[in-house]
């Protein structure tokens, strides 16, 4: 918890609190709509994936679709969220251009899933279980296309129907670094079970930001609702700006009004977009169109059993099979692909951390500097092994390494291949490296009084060794021929 000074200077007694919940709406992965046909992809033209049902024809009946489901059920699972075996959806009345019914279904008081929770790892070292209140089935809307004509906005029901899964949080976090920490376990949680690809740039994974300001232990505040914001960068940008524009109201001897506002990236500013709507504001009532929907124990429980070890779990392992220490698991644990990745570099080796520290510093350090994907990359999980394999011989010493990693990025060839090639094998002959260290305390007496004075003045001579040998020989080795010459 990250308190915000106020406006008196007195650090002690003007502290604020910020309170936050999450509701972020997931695009269900699936290949057709939640109640109908129509397909899902992204890119498509403008209204061609539109059905008689998503475009509300007079008597097209809604159909459910079973694989939905099933992905709203595996979510709940993944989030140790109570499965709840009866449902029902419901109609949300209200109006926007680009919502042919005049209503959205959805599911308010009786939704698909319950409480459960996802735990938050924090920057400095702690973790936050942050609370789910709920998670239900429902529609999302059309889009409305403002910048194609001066005078008319045009409308796209391609998205209208399709499947959202919104994910509701408790008032857990408490600034805006936690609340993008937990959408990003929350994506990552998504990308595992396969129930969301979580790419916030296409719109498929956004989130509504509640925020309210107190005093410390002080009763909940007035909250405002952020819309529709799809980065973590504006998440943090706009709860940061929204929390002081609370704060500064207050200290003037203001009140805040519940509202729904929206962020505008460009000034870093939120800015008032109507008055908050109550439950009673949409006039839920039951879609006569669609039973109750009720599921089978047993197939509940045939999604846990085939559920994928999540990243929580991922991360213990981590820490318990190849001694990673708890931050690096967390990093590699992050992604289902970067933790595979890391596994295969890792299988066989006998330092699985030098591999984790590889992956993570050398190869995705190469990666974001040259601005590639892992796909696009020279150097496979196979090859990056073979490297490390070299290392752990004693052929090469870790900085010829990075030198020979550098040559496999630019021209994708074998590590051993490129070693040969280039003559650059780790001298370990100690006959070799002798004559150089006889030579050097033969040229050097003064440094060599030094050595024996300060032992630490040696590392002058296993520089001069390195030097002399172009960096190839083993460090090892020098070392424990000069630690007995000296």
């Amino acid at each position: 918890m990250t308190p915000i000074e106020g406006r008196t200077g007195d650090p002690e007694a003007d502290l604020w609190e910020t309170v936050i919940g999450l509701e972020v709406h997931a695009q269900v992965m699936s290949d057709a709509k939640l109640f109908s046909g129509a397909a899902t992809g992204f890119g498509a033209e403008p209204n061609t994936q539109v059905s008689l049902v998503d475009a509300a024809f007079p008597g097209m009946l809604p159909v459910i679709n079973r694989r939905c489901v099933e992905q709203a059920v595996r979510t709940g699972l993944g989030l140790n969220a109570q499965i709840n075996l009866r449902s029902v959806f419901d109609r949300k009345n209200y109006f926007y251009p680009d919502l042919p019914a005049g209503y959205q279904i959805s599911q308010y008081k009786d939704p698909i899933v319950g409480e459960g929770e996802v735990t938050v790892d924090l920057e400095n070292g702690e973790s936050r279980t942050v609370r789910i209140e709920r998670l239900h089935l429902e529609q999302d809307a059309g889009k409305s296309v403002h910048d194609m004509d001066p005078k008319r906005t045009f409308v796209d029901l391609n998205r209208a129907g399709v499947a959202l899964m919104e994910i509701v949080s408790k008032p857990d976090l408490r600034s805006a670094d936690e609340a993008g920490a937990y959408l990003a376990k929350l994506r990552s949680i998504l990308r595992y079970l396969g129930t969301c690809d979580g790419n916030m740039e296409q719109g498929s994974l956004r989130a509504d930001v509640n925020v309210s300001v107190r005093r410390p232990g002080a009763p909940l505040g007035t909250r405002c609702e952020i819309k529709n914001l799809n980065s973590i960068r504006f998440i943090r940008q706009a709860i940061e700006h929204e929390a002081r524009r609370q704060i500064d109201i207050l200290e003037d001897g203001g009140e805040i009004e519940q509202e729904t506002r929206l962020f505008d990236p460009g000034r870093g500013e939120t800015r008032a977009m109507r008055s908050k709507e109550e439950a009673h504001d949409y006039r839920y009532f039951p879609d006569p169109d669609l039973l109750p929907l009720e599921l089978d124990p047993d197939w509940v429980e045939e999604i846990r059993a085939g559920l994928p070890e999540l990243p929580d779990a991922k991360k213990a392992r981590f820490v318990g099979e190849y001694g990673l220490a708890p931050a690096d698991a967390a990093t590699l644990a992050a992604d289902r692909e970067d933790a595979d990745f890391f596994e295969a570099v890792a299988r066989g080796r006998k330092d699985p951390k030098l591999a984790g520290n590889w992956v993570i510093n050398e190869f995705y350090g190469r990666l974001n500097r040259a601005g590639q994907r892992r796909a696009d990359s020279p150097v496979t999980a196979e090859k990056l092994s073979g490297l490390l394999a070299l290392i752990e011989s004693g052929d090469i010493s870790g900085r010829i390494a990075k030198d020979v990693f550098d040559a496999m990025f630019e021209t994708g060839g074998d590590a051993a291949a490129i070693v040969e090639a280039k003559g650059l094998k780790q001298i370990s002959d100690t006959g070799a490296i002798e004559a150089i260290v006889d030579r050097l305390i033969a040229e050097n007496p003064k440094q060599v009084a030094q050595a024996r004075e300060q032992p630490k003045v040696a590392g002058w001579f296993v520089g001069q060794v390195m030097k002399a040998t172009k960096g190839q020989a083993n460090p090892a080795v020098v070392n424990e021929i000069l630690k007995k010459k000296l």
